[in-house]
């Protein structure tokens, strides 16, 4: 277990997540290496996962940071179509029914400059640091 804080990553204003968007991608140190994290909006509320699909461990996005399939109601595996709920991360259609994204805590909240979207790493996930 760390004994060491690890420090909010601000990610966006919030107004920079649109709902049912583009989403924001940030480069990450996983367990097993590096990785990309992703935040999105869905339902007024901003949500970050894993990029890694639960079926195969490739990157979800069509397109850099196109991670809705088209009705923007579910995040979708370009590779195989997996089918995720944004709010969960659960699996609901596809290879991986029943799997999971693996989530990233995420806090919106005020700041001197205006509501902004944080990340709050923990010790298996962490941000690449410059």
């Amino acid at each position: 277990m760390s004994t060491v804080a690890i420090e909010p990553v601000r990610i966006c204003a919030s107004d920079e997540l649109v709902e049912g968007g583009i989403g924001l991608r940030r480069k990450a140190k996983y367990v097993d290496g590096d990785a990309v994290v992703f935040f999105v909006r869905y339902g007024g509320e901003a949500y970050g996962y894993l990029n890694r699909c639960a079926h195969v461990p490739m990157e979800l996005d069509w397109a850099e940071g196109q991670f809705f399939e088209s009705s923007g109601l579910y995040l979708m595996c370009a590779t195989h179509g997996a089918i995720y709920a944004p709010d969960t991360g659960k699996c609901v259609g596809g290879p991986c029914r029943g799997g999971r994204l693996r989530s990233v805590q995420v806090d919106e909240r005020d700041t001197p400059d205006g509501r902004a979207v944080f990340w709050l790493p923990d010790d298996d996930l962490r941000p690449v640091t410059p």
